[in-house]
């Protein structure tokens, strides 16, 4: 059996909270939000997010906005492209799945 090596990149974007939280920033309307939030959407631990996102701080693709007590994140030009090919990645799994349903089905009758 083959093992299945990735890098850092890999393992970071290959699991779910990592990816709903970079899904989330870009999904967000004014293309800032709050981590509380992210990690609500996520249905991940607040002190979790944040170790997620300074990971992706670290890799470029998150940057933080503070103003006051406020701190905002946002995503870098990296981190939009790599959240909308992930993004096409999602939606080509869910069409590969669908058609793959619809197969058995006729298969089926």
């Amino acid at each position: 059996m083959t093992e299945l090596k990735t890098g850092i990149l890999g393992n970071l974007f290959l699991r779910e909270k990592p990816a709903k939280i970079l899904l989330g920033l870009k999904t967000s309307k004014d293309g800032a939000v709050y981590a509380t939030l992210l990690s609500k959407n996520a249905d991940c631990t607040y002190s979790h997010t944040i170790k997620i996102l300074n990971t992706f701080l670290k890799l470029g693709i998150v940057k933080f906005e503070k103003k006051g007590r406020i701190k905002k994140v946002m995503l870098t030009d990296d981190g939009w492209d790599i959240a909308h090919n992930l993004e096409a990645m999602i939606k080509k799994f869910n069409q590969i799945e669908s058609e793959e349903k619809r197969s058995e089905k006729d298969k089926k009758k």
